[in-house]
């Protein structure tokens, strides 16, 4: 399959672009039957005889050409339609009547603030891809895509989402003048996946109540069924929380398929080289070193512990508290007593057979290093945040 990608230069062109190549080059395992061939790139560096060959041999085209922000008003008529007419002529002349995709968006409904000349040319290009259909044939899919974020996205252009992720990344001043404003999102990565379905014919039709779009099966519009209404404040606080991580080493929640996971990967896109790494705090003595990793809400921490040749730490119990201790180099030996009892469970741990041993609550517990000569180094995990107020920690040697 031929596939002709125009506005391919864009951020949601150079999303889908690389994406296809990865299923062209067999990189992604999520489209075994899927097969494409040519991915064919046009964008305003191109001349109108190349988009004439990419039309003449496509199988599909996602036509994403369009303006956003042009100087003067006139040229949204000129970016939006004039690039549809220009691609459904190209597409006659080679008597291809291949399915089209067109991006249009949520403005097209003209809807409240919504009537404006952006939403007028975006509502021309899907009429004339409907009448080109109709007339020649041709599967049309017209999207309307409410407001889009993720990587690539351009700051300072037409995304707020890209701005704030950009500026706070960048310690940048933002401006929000209405916390309460809600947005619709819909995340790039869930739009790549809806034109890959619709590469193979299982699109999501719907027709739209306003801007809402309602799924229906036999309606004249498709969509992405999944997208996230959050608020301009709602936004801000959790990019404040991302921006806070390397000091706090506290992660929010980032549930599965949540608008949270979906900002953080964004956010992580606009960070500057200097902020790529960040030092942790090591707490360093004759003994060795102890470092915290990360925090998390709800499941506890992660930590780093570094035993120098012949050295034994810990020695205390916990009520309540549980960890896991992971020795990942080094050769070491974990002992671990029930409170009351002189029976002693040991654990001979070692870099060359990772395993992951309990710290049992009511257990006192310590780990030695057994070598002479180098570092034991263990990955811990405690079921809790350390609290200095509530430590639920309790000397006592093995």
């Amino acid at each position: 399959m031929n596939i002709l990608v125009t506005g391919a230069k864009g951020f949601v062109g150079r999303n889908l672009v690389e994406n296809l190549k990865n299923v062209r080059d067999g990189k992604s395992r999520t489209r075994p039957a899927l097969s494409i061939g040519s991915i064919d790139e046009f964008d305003l560096d191109n001349t109108p005889e190349e988009l004439q060959t990419f039309a003449s041999r496509a199988d599909f085209v996602f036509h994403l050409a369009g303006v956003n922000r042009p100087k003067d008003p006139k040229e949204f008529l000129e970016g939006n339609y004039a690039a549809a007419d220009a691609l459904t002529a190209a597409l006659k002349r080679a008597g291809n009547k291949c399915p089209v995709m067109l991006s249009s968006s949520v403005q097209a409904t003209l809807v409240g603030r919504y009537d404006g000349d952006y939403g007028r040319s975006k509502l021309a290009g899907e009429e004339l891809l409907f009448r080109y259909g109709a007339e020649n044939g041709a599967k049309v899919l017209v999207y309307r895509f409410p407001n889009l974020f993720g990587k690539w996205c351009r700051p300072n252009y037409n995304s707020a989402v890209a701005t704030f992720c950009n500026n706070i990344a960048n310690d940048l001043p933002i401006t929000v003048n209405d916390r309460s404003t809600e947005l619709e999102l819909l995340y790039i990565d869930d739009l790549v996946e809806e034109m890959l379905d619709a590469l193979e014919g299982r699109e999501h039709h719907c027709r739209f109540d306003g801007v809402r779009a309602v799924a229906d099966e036999g309606g004249r519009y498709c969509y992405v069924p999944t997208t996230h209404h959050v608020t301009l404040g709602e936004i801000v606080d959790l990019l404040e929380q991302f921006h806070a991580e390397p000091k706090t080493l506290q992660m929010p929640d980032i549930p599965s398929g949540s608008f949270a996971k979906k900002l953080y990967s964004t956010y992580l896109s606009y960070l500057p080289k200097e902020k790529v790494a960040f030092d942790l705090n090591m707490n360093c003595d004759a003994r060795g070193s102890f470092t915290e990793l990360l925090k998390t809400q709800n499941c506890g921490q992660f930590s780093v512990n570094i035993s120098n040749p012949g050295i034994t730490k810990g020695q205390h119990w916990h009520n309540t508290k549980w960890e896991f201790f992971i020795v990942v180099s080094g050769h070491g030996l974990i002992q671990e007593r029930r409170i009351g009892s002189e029976e002693i469970l040991e654990f001979e741990v070692s870099g060359e057979r990772i395993q992951a041993v309990h710290m049992l609550p009511g257990y006192t517990h310590n780990i030695i290093n057994l070598s002479d000569t180098e570092p034991l180094v263990t990955l811990m995990w405690a079921n809790e945040q350390f609290d200095p107020r509530r430590p639920d920690t309790f000397g006592e040697p093995v």
